[in-house]
């Protein structure tokens, strides 16, 4: 099959573009692709993007909820100019349309999904696909996925959750951090304020590996009071409040009105949402209490605090939830996270470190470093510094090697990325051993190859030495020696840059004394 290539998009970010030519790259070796963006970084643009390019084959869009099939087809018909036809309840899509837009519980049904024939479309798009090991996702792909190109969109999922879509996605066609697109000015910096009630969720049950709903709601009923009291503090906020019930936020948002707070509550059968969407994007109204309605497909990028008294054990709706405040906005410099603490005997629990952590240690170690009053970046960085400063030690401890070759732990070290170091493949190919190819040009670059594990490290090594190359910034030779030299932050230094301060301390060494 021919894979399609990718258009001129001169509207999507720099990072998205980046991202669209690494997915049509890696659809020229791989069926299945993964995309990992965080919430507010514009997956559904470019995926749209990508189905434009695939023209004049025709796609299919999944997704699971009604807000995110209306934002695909508004979104592919803003951004590309194509008209998509959804098949969904009872609409029906024609067989001539070059996009479809369909409803997972929908297409699921046999006699909806049967009458399109099996090859039908070159490519299918799971949005949300962290869903997509579910028996209703793989009866739809086992129909149309066998010939067609697979592209899964997600929010960043955990080291944990990759390894787990990594049982359908061949590959990880690109990564685009949260914390990257923070410090890049893409999404607002996130700030956590820790509020210690200490809500107990002793007998909470678990249902289908999440707390349950109705015990939830029993629990946080009686505090919802002094809850109410800890956001009259924050009333200046345009705050966006997640519950677990129906019933109980329309208590808390009748117990935040009688606190002066202009408050509503939404769900699915409010009759006038759209008018309670439209008072608290005006700024009418500044605290909406919802119980779970809002998670996906909602845009509102004036919200400037999230408070989740959802609590829950399932990393990606929580990133959704947090992901609702993310957007930047004129005249908002960060996002407030009003983090109320739980009493859990459970180590599941989903907190804000969460959202950027790898793993549950590295989580455990964020949580520590923010502290009651933290800033998530600045947190990340004390927690990267410390990573650095033990990956140093095991330097020390091992410096047999040959001269003028760097192994992955000095690099590590010199580039402050513990990653090149301790990888740890996710993908079944990155597992596999190197190749070499990838050792021979590791080689070329000055790195010691008996310490690359697999093919996954020596790719990671690679796209870093090369980006840095294409980048012009220094090398990680330069870069390691400056350091020794007492250059702190030698790595974000340009080539020519380090060049002038080696020759400069060279010729300082070489004068002859006074």
């Amino acid at each position: 099959m021919t894979v399609a290539t990718p258009s001129k998009c001169f509207a999507l970010r720099p990072y998205q573009k980046e991202a669209l030519r690494a997915i049509h790259a890696g659809f020229r070796e791989f069926d299945r692709q993964l995309a990992v963006l965080p919430t507010g970084a514009g997956k559904t643009r470019i995926f749209c993007q990508v189905a434009a390019d695939f023209r004049p084959k025709r796609t299919l869009i999944l997704a699971h909820r009604e807000e995110l099939i209306s934002q695909a087809v508004d979104k592919l018909h803003s951004s590309t100019g194509i008209a998509a036809e959804v098949e969904r309840g009872k609409e029906w899509a024609s067989l001539e349309a070059p996009v479809v837009v369909g409803s997972v519980q929908t297409l699921m049904q046999e006699r909806r999904r049967d009458r399109w024939p099996w090859d039908h479309f070159s490519l299918v798009v799971v949005d949300e696909s962290h869903h997509i090991l579910s028996d209703s996702y793989q009866g739809i792909l086992g129909h149309f996925g066998d010939r067609a190109k697979v592209l899964g969109v997600t929010a960043t999922p955990d080291r944990g959750d990759k390894r787990n879509l990594g049982r359908y996605f061949q590959n990880i066609a690109c990564e685009v951090s949260l914390l990257d697109l923070i410090r890049d000015g893409w999404l607002a910096p996130i700030r956590v304020k820790t509020v210690p009630l200490g809500i107990p969720l002793d007998g909470v049950r678990s249902t289908a590996g999440d707390y349950n709903a109705e015990d939830l709601g029993l629990a946080i009923d009686p505090w919802l009071e002094r809850i109410a009291d800890v956001l009259a503090a924050h009333r200046e906020r345009k705050t966006l409040v997640f519950l677990p019930l129906v019933a109980v936020s329309e208590r808390f948002a009748a117990l935040c009105r009688q606190r002066g707070l202009p408050a509503e509550h939404i769900d699915g059968q409010s009759r006038d949402r759209r008018e309670i969407l439209d008072r608290f994007r005006r700024g009418h109204t500044r605290f909406l209490c919802n119980a779970m309605l809002l998670t996906e497909g909602y845009d509102e990028p004036s919200i400037d605090c999230v408070v989740c008294l959802r609590p829950t054990k399932v990393r990606s709706l929580y990133s959704q939830i947090i992901g609702r405040g993310t957007r930047i906005h004129p005249g908002k410099d960060h996002l407030l996270v009003l983090d109320f603490l739980w009493q859990s005997e459970e180590h599941s629990l989903i907190r804000p470190a969460h959202l950027i952590a790898s793993d549950e240690e590295e989580a455990s170690r964020l949580t520590a470093a923010l502290g009651m009053d933290g800033d998530l970046e600045k947190a990340e960085r004390e927690v990267k510094a410390d990573r650095t400063s033990k990956l140093a030690e095991r330097l020390r401890e091992n410096r047999h090697r040959a001269p003028r070759i760097l192994d992955p732990l000095e690099l590590a070290v010199s580039l402050n990325d513990a990653r090149l170091a301790d990888y740890v493949p996710v993908m079944e190919w990155q597992g596999e051993p190197a190749s070499p190819r990838q050792l021979e040009a590791l080689c070329k670059l000055g790195i010691d190859t008996r310490a690359v594990g697999c093919k996954g490290h020596a790719s990671l090594l690679l796209d870093r030495l090369f980006t840095r190359r294409r980048l012009k910034l220094a090398t990680p030779r330069q870069v390691s020696f400056l350091k020794r030299l007492g250059h702190r932050d030698a790595e974000t230094l340009r080539f020519d840059e380090a060049s002038a301060l080696l020759e400069a301390h060279f010729a300082k060494r070489a004068a002859p004394a006074a």
